[in-house]
């Protein structure tokens, strides 16, 4: 392919929302509103073009107001393209609009592909999944994890906490810090395994509440603690609604207290207290290598509806 025949550049503004969207993805009916609620910009949405064909695209998510991205979570390209030309197009995309859309000096936000439950079983589907994985490689970055996307919707059969647990609200921010940094020893969870290689367990626990959880505008007398009956504390689980779903934020079983199923019955309180709100669905990851919180999900009534990909930079990579 001719270089000189491609143009790069961002989205002119939210009257390209049908150019960008020429490429199919699941993500494709969330773009429009996106922009509109500041969760997207024009200058972090860029496209390949022929002429007037749409041959590429990328773009950034990240919270309304804030500085940053969070996430690169559109990275596709024409599959009628020969497969070296898929490559090739969708690295110079991906490295023009990196050099420009991202704050200087910073690494990289993460990679995250939606992907179905049995993308490696079909032929076109892998080819196109490693083909994105592929280009983003090529700019620096390395596999992360692969996590299964869960859903539990109304009339899926569920089962009822045991009974053998107390649940009450969280008492505060100092409390559910104190619950979070206990339930890191030993967490499966990767995200949770890389920041503790950079950070103390307090620090961790932290970062995760103030950038995540703290965010949630749905309200906090959902949170539960699940005690003993003597009072103990044996672990914890947030309910909360996103800008898109009701979802299973965050679960936790104290290490004292894994082994005994507790994670059954703080997932069967959170999707309670959920399904109590009348929601259309309830959404949660986990980890595909976390075989115990996945089992745990299956028995309540969650069924697994699609994969994430998960990639990630340093920074050093992403300049090469």
């Amino acid at each position: 392919m001719n270089p000189n025949d491609l143009t790069l550049r961002p989205l002119a503004g939210d009257q390209e929302v049908d150019l960008f969207n020429q490429l199919p993805y699941v993500l494709n009916e969330e773009i429009a509103d996106d922009l509109a609620q500041g969760r997207r910009r024009p200058a972090r949405m860029w496209v390949a073009l022929r002429g007037d064909h749409l041959l590429g695209r990328a773009a950034w998510w990240g919270r309304a107001g804030a500085d940053a991205p969070l996430l690169l979570d559109v990275l596709d390209v024409d599959d009628a393209l020969t497969a070296p030309d898929r490559v090739d197009v969708g690295v110079r995309l991906l490295r023009t609009a990196m050099a420009t859309a991202l704050p200087e000096g910073s690494d990289p936000p993460r990679y995250s592909r939606f992907v179905p439950d049995d993308w490696r079983d079909r032929p076109a589907t892998r080819q196109a999944v490693e083909d994105r994985m592929r280009i983003v490689e090529r700019t620096g970055a390395r596999p992360f994890v692969e996590r299964l996307r869960l859903e539990w919707r109304p009339g899926a059969t569920t089962a009822r906490p045991a009974g053998r647990l107390a649940f009450r609200p969280v008492d505060d921010a100092a409390e559910l810090l104190d619950l979070m940094t206990a339930a890191l020893d030993g967490t499966l969870d990767a995200h949770s395994r890389d920041d503790l290689t950079r950070m103390s367990v307090r620090a961790a626990a932290v970062a995760h509440y103030e950038k995540e959880l703290a965010r949630y505008t749905s309200p906090r007398e959902w949170w539960r603690v699940a005690t003993r009956p003597d009072g103990t504390p044996v672990g914890f689980v947030i309910p909360a609604r996103n800008d898109y779903n009701a979802i299973i934020a965050y679960l936790g079983v104290l290490p004292a207290h894994r082994g005994n199923g507790y994670a059954d019955d703080l997932l069967a309180e959170g999707t309670r207290i959920l399904a109590g709100q009348g929601v259309p669905r309830i959404r949660a990851s986990t980890d595909l290598g976390n075989a115990p919180m996945a089992d745990a999900f299956a028995r309540a009534g969650y069924v697994t509806f699609q994969r994430e990909i998960v990639m990630r930079w340093h920074r050093q990579g992403a300049e090469g």
